[in-house]
């Protein structure tokens, strides 16, 4: 049994603490937003925030997970209302297919939240992690700008 904290709930799951965080997430809990893309964290469609850091949920294991706070990208709306962030992807049209979405979503808000994604040159850099198969990255650029801009430093809820 693990309990975890997912989007400020506790739940306790019957898994072992080796499982990665990713299928404990999807199977387990049911928050299917959080994708699998590569299971080596090497893409960023599984990422999610720990205790406000973005990682790559694959990676991260229930145990390693455990007494911490995890966010999904379920988790980043607050009472109904968007995240900066969801709301500048969906006005900037930063998507095509939307699988890579929220991973490059909880991405980006770690790395404002850490005061970080400053110009484009360094969103790219610091996003280069995350991959889009559609080739959306210039819009992507654009959205995480603009949520900077609009919202200042406001990463993560979670």
């Amino acid at each position: 049994m693990a309990n975890l904290t997912i989007n400020g709930k506790k739940i306790e799951i019957d898994v072992d603490a080796d499982t990665p965080l990713l299928w404990a997430i999807r199977e387990n809990v049911g928050l299917t937003g959080t994708k699998y893309g590569c299971g080596i964290a090497q893409c960023g469609a599984c990422t999610v925030h720990v205790d406000g850091v973005a990682m790559r949920s694959c990676g991260v294991t229930v145990g390693e997970a455990t007494g911490k706070q995890i966010t999904t990208i379920e988790g980043l709306a607050a009472n109904g209302v968007l995240h900066p962030l969801q709301q500048a992807f969906i006005e900037h049209d930063a998507f095509q297919c939307g699988y890579c979405t929220p991973g490059q979503i909880c991405s980006a808000a770690g790395l404002i939240a850490e005061g970080r994604a400053k110009g484009p040159d360094e969103i790219r850099e610091l996003m280069s992690g995350n991959i889009c198969r559609c080739g959306a990255y210039p819009n992507i650029v654009a959205a995480i700008q603009a949520a900077r801009r609009t919202h200042g430093t406001h990463g993560s809820r979670g």
